[in-house]
């Protein structure tokens, strides 16, 4: 039997970088059926549809706070540094982040350099 009270999806999130699609069920920082949950920035949210709990979700991604893209929480596609970025705006303003910003970014990425070794 469904229940009445399951949250129904407000539209399709899509990520403009990888095109993860995934239907969402709520907008903003304050996820509903949570007690003490505020986000960071507003997030496009689902039911986590692995529970039966009805406070569990996951995020699913949010807009750049550079140049306002949808994307998603993903490692390929950004990162959260106060705020969420997408990773062009990054690679194009990386010198403004912090070195540990920097290096877990080299880490993430392979090298786009020719190898060295035959």
């Amino acid at each position: 039997m469904v229940s009445q009270a399951e949250p129904h999806p407000l539209g399709m999130f899509e990520c403009q970088l990888c095109a993860l699609t995934a239907p969402y069920s709520y907008v903003g920082q304050k996820p509903p059926d949570t007690q003490a949950v505020v986000l960071l920035e507003e997030s496009y949210i689902m039911k986590d549809p692995f529970s039966l709990d009805k406070a569990k979700f996951l995020v699913l991604g949010a807009r750049c706070s550079m140049c306002g893209k949808l994307v998603c929480v993903g490692p390929e596609c950004s990162l959260f540094y106060s705020r969420r970025f997408c990773l062009p705006c990054v690679q194009e303003n990386i010198s403004a982040f912090p070195e540990e910003i920097q290096q877990d970014l080299k880490r993430r990425t392979p090298s786009q350099r020719p190898s060295s070794q035959p």
